[in-house]
């Protein structure tokens, strides 16, 4: 059923991509998830249907990405680093609907593309850990806070555990991966840097929060990055 009713169906996407392109990726993740993992996705019902959403998600292995973009009922563009969209695999990523960011050079334009499909209605996705990690969100950088003020758009946490190969562990057959999604708050619009990191700082909280809900239903032999 998520196959043929992929939702967001009135979701805006990047001046770079269109919509067969945003859908036909939706569907590539969903196929590599059904692949590579036993998913599990708690919290659905809670994503809201229409309506600029920032998506905030932890982060510990390449593969979240996919996996989000093929779970949620939005057509979510994620903000990548700019040195994962090069060659073939960067033009995918381009065309189903992702954008670039430069993160050690002053990169605007993607950010106000981004920010025009929030203000048009449309869903953004970050990993505002800004690389990968242990995904326990202790620290974040102020893009997701910045784009969600900018637009007064409401945030929508997500948690996800079971991508990353545990350490000392050999390759593992279709692991088992679970997406927890938290409950959407509002920020308030603002473009101040008071706004801004007013808004940075609730998201962190709220997002560390969700994961440590979520590890506290994995038992430790079997959380995905302890």
């Amino acid at each position: 059923m998520r196959w043929r009713h992929l939702g967001g169906t009135q979701d805006p996407w990047p001046p770079h991509s269109g919509r067969k392109g945003m859908d036909r990726g939706r569907r590539i993740g969903i196929t590599l998830s059904l692949l590579m993992y036993r998913q599990s996705v708690t919290g659905m019902a809670r994503v809201p249907a229409s309506g600029p959403l920032v998506v905030v998600a932890n982060h510990s292995n390449f593969f979240d990405g996919p996996v989000l973009f093929g779970a949620l009922p939005r057509r979510v563009s994620f903000l990548i680093k700019a040195e994962a969209v090069t060659g073939p695999m960067g033009w995918l990523l381009r065309n189903v609907g992702q954008y670039a960011i430069h993160r050690d050079v002053p990169d605007r334009k993607p950010l106000l593309e981004a920010l025009a499909q929030l203000k048009a209605g449309g869903a953004i996705g970050i990993f505002p850990e800004g690389t990968r990690g242990a995904g326990d969100v202790q620290n974040i950088s102020g893009g997701a806070g910045w784009l969600a003020a900018r637009a007064g758009a409401t945030v929508l946490p997500v948690a996800v555990r079971g991508t990353a190969r545990p350490e000392g562990r050999g390759r593992r057959f279709r692991p088992s991966v679970r997406v927890l999604i938290g409950d959407p708050f509002p920020i308030p619009a603002g473009a101040g840097r008071t706004a801004v990191d007013s808004a940075t700082d609730l998201i962190r909280d709220r997002l560390s929060e969700l994961v440590i809900q979520l590890d506290k239903t994995i038992s430790p032999g079997k959380k995905a990055n302890k």
